[in-house]
């Protein structure tokens, strides 16, 4: 991989983990508010479920298309 790659690669991961996060923490804090009248725990939830989704995402868009697998790959 090109340095480039791992560079948008990084890029998207990072966009992708501000946006989950951010949406998870303010959902948190509608169904903290809204719900359950002050209690934090829906925004622990909430940005933590954003944080794994981010770390799925990432782990699934490093290990895509250039992942070469031995057994695959021939001598030419």
């Amino acid at each position: 991989m090109s340095e480039k790659e791992i560079g948008r690669k990084w890029d998207r991961c990072l966009a992708d983990c501000a946006i989950k996060v951010g949406t998870g923490l303010g959902l948190g804090i509608v169904f903290s508010v809204v719900f359950f009248k002050r209690r934090t725990s829906p925004i622990a939830f909430g940005t933590g479920l954003g944080l794994g989704m981010a770390y799925s995402n990432c782990q699934n868009d490093f290990k895509s298309h250039y992942v070469l697998h031995s057994n695959v790959a021939k001598e030419q």
